[in-house]
Parts: structure tokens; sequence; C-alpha cells
């Protein structure tokens, strides 16, 4: 049994952080190189009154580079939360009150005015209690406090944080992007929320919730769809990718002609083709899709001729006209590793309306394709794989 003492001082410790060492170094050093080039760019500005760079910047910068995802750490909230906190706080400086009121004023209207512009950004409040605390030298610039130093810090370090975040893997700004969304524009739920939760669910737990929550909806919204994923692979087992992918597969090259590639489609009754590069590496995948797309398929008129027309070779050596797989492809594709649990395909193919994922090797090399109908398959008989054991000895 362990010591009730014990016990009490492990509990006031913080949980285990979830993100690795690499992720830690390139916030530290991303926040190290935003903060120092906003310094260095707000004084070769001047600097109004010799202030260039105020100190809720760092805290600022925790946000947008240790949380990008974060609804406290979006464009909006940093700009519109910093600067009106400024503003705020400089009109409790001038209203004649004590510094021991007017202080603790202006960080309550802060938070009501962030809250009120959808804009609400912790470092706001110490922007407020800045501009009534700092001194003279804030006091004369009187509300140009908002404008400079405040608003252009905001903008500088918003700016290094849409190109840092972007450049090492961080969609930033987070625009959300909900998994349950029905891509085919209908009432219906998607397929994953038939029988799973619902975006209607997670909504009333909010609501009941009542409480800021410092991560994304739709980052929620996945993490406990990974959740439901790993809960299925417990009980149910994993199959993997590898065990049910098609691995005699026809694929394409760049420079394959569209002729020849609509001609491999019909003659195997495939809807898609990967394309590899010369290391087998996928570098896009070419569909039916793409095809009717590129001969103009809103034009049902004449749709037969277009096709052919955009087949045949046009013999210039200069053209606007597509005439090879690499200018119609898709070239941004969803892959899987041979090791993927196929659960985890599940949502990407039934909500995202994908029906072809190439799946890589661990050297990144096309080792096979999983089709719709391989998952299908493959849940089906790992269901009826499960029955059968369940089932009493006859």
């Amino acid at each position: 049994m362990s010591d009730p003492r014990t016990a009490w001082l492990t509990a006031l410790l913080p949980p285990p952080n979830s993100a690795g060492r690499l992720e830690q170094w390139r916030a530290s050093v991303a926040a190290f190189l935003a903060l120092i080039l906003t310094g260095a760019l707000c004084t070769w500005t001047g600097g109004a009154a010799g202030l260039w760079l105020i100190a809720p910047m760092g805290a600022s910068a925790v946000l947008l580079f240790c949380l990008p995802a974060s609804p406290l750490a979006q464009p909006w909230a940093v700009i519109g939360g910093n600067v009106v906190s400024a503003l705020v706080g400089v009109a409790c400086a001038k209203s004649g009150l004590s510094p021991q009121v007017a202080a603790p004023l202006a960080g309550g209207l802060a938070i009501a005015a962030m809250f009120a512009l959808r804009c609400l950004h912790p470092p706001g409040g110490a922007v407020a209690l800045t501009a009534v605390l700092a001194g003279p030298a804030v006091h004369e610039l009187g509300f140009g406090f908002a404008l400079m130093p405040v608003a252009l810090n905001c903008v500088l370090m918003v700016g290094g944080a849409l190109v840092v975040n972007n450049l090492t893997g961080r969609r930033y700004p987070h625009r959300q992007q909900s998994a349950m969304h029905n891509v085919h524009d209908t009432a219906d739920a998607v397929p994953t929320a038939r029988l799973g939760f619902r975006s209607a669910d997670l909504d009333a737990v909010l609501a009941r919730y009542d409480q800021v929550l410092d991560v994304s909806r739709d980052d929620l919204e996945g993490i406990i769809l990974a959740t439901e994923t790993a809960a299925y692979g417990r009980r149910f087992g994993v199959i993997r990718c590898g065990q049910i992918m098609s691995t005699d597969v026809v694929t394409l090259e760049f420079g394959t002609a569209l002729a020849d590639a609509w001609r491999l489609m019909r003659h195997h009754q495939v809807h898609a083709l990967p394309v590899l590069n010369r290391a087998r590496r996928v570098i896009g995948i070419v569909t039916q899709a793409d095809f009717l797309r590129h001969s103009d398929l809103d034009v049902y008129s004449g749709l037969g001729k277009r096709l052919r027309a955009l087949l045949q070779r046009s013999g210039l050596t200069h053209t606007d006209k597509p005439e090879v797989v690499g200018q119609i492809m898709t070239a941004r594709v969803a892959t899987a590793h041979v090791q993927t649990p196929i659960v985890e395909l599940v949502p990407v193919m039934a909500n995202a309306g994908l029906h072809h994922i190439p799946v890589v090797d661990d050297e990144d090399r096309f080792a096979g394709i999983v089709t719709q109908s391989d998952l299908v398959a493959a849940l089906y008989q790992g269901r009826l794989s499960e029955l059968a054991e369940l089932a009493p000895a006859a």
C-alpha cells in the first residue's frame, strides 16, 4: 500500500508532457527566433519611447509555438486580444483611479472585452496591467501604446508563427477541419457517425462543460475518434494494411501518356492508379474523375468527344493541353504504412470519400494499395472470426 503522504505529493505533480523532445526543441528555438526578430525589427523602426518589445510577448510566444492549434493562439486572438486589452488598460490608466484600483479593473474589463470580441488571449490580461503599471514611458504614449509597440509586436510575432509553424509541419492558422463533415453535402451523418458518436453529441457535452477549452474542437473530435479506433483494436485485434493490400498493382509514371493510362484503367477495370517516381515513391494518384474533370465534366454535351480530344496527343512541343499523367494527377496523396491498422483507414475512406489509399514501406517506397473493397472484406472477415471464437463448441 502506498504512503498517503507520498500519494498526496504525487497528486500535486503535473502529468508528463505529451510533446516529444524534438517538439520541445522546435518550439523553444522557434520562440527564440520570433522574439529576437520582432525585437530587432521594432528597434529598427525606432521603438516608441524606447519600447521595442513588451513582456507579454513572451507569453504569446508560448501559445504561438507550443500550442499553435489552440483557439487562444490564432491570429485574431493574438492581435485582437492584445490590442483591445491595451486600449482598455490605457483607458483605465487615464480614468484618474489609483493604480491599486485601475490595474485590477483593467484586467477584468480586458477579459470581458476579449470574450465579447471572441479574441480571448491570456497574455492580453498582462498587456492591460502593463498599460496601467508600466510607468511614465507608457503613459505618455496614451492610446498610441496599442499601436506601437503592442500591435506591431503582435503582427510580427504572428507573421513568425505563420512561417515557422508551417515550415515545420504545424498547420497555422488552425482552421477547423472536422472529420465528421459529409463531403457529399447531404443531410446524412457521415458513415462512422451512424453508429458511433456524432458532432451533436460533442456539442452537447461541451455545452454542459461550460468552460473554455485550450484545444480546438476539431482536434478534440479527432482525439475521440483515434481513441475509439485504439479501443476497437484492443478489443477485436489488429489487422494491418500489409495483410490486406493488393501488391500486384499497375502503376504509372509522371510522363505516362494519358491515352496509355486510360487504356490501363479500362483494361484492369480500376478507377485509380498510383503514380510513382523512379525510386518507387508515391508522387500522385490519377483517377477517372481526374480525366473527366479535365474534360469539362460540368458540360455534358459532347463529353465523349472532349475526352477523346484529351487522350489524343497534340503533337506540339508547347501546348496548354495536358499530355501526360503528371499534368492531371492529384499530387497530394493520403498514404498508409504497411503496419498501419486498417481501422485507422475507416474514417479516411468512409468520411472523406477516398476510395484508394497507396501503402508504403519503411523506406517510404510503394508497397501496395488498399481499396474500399479490401477494407470492407477485411472487417467482415475479422468480425466473422471473432464470432466464431465466441460461439460455444458444438
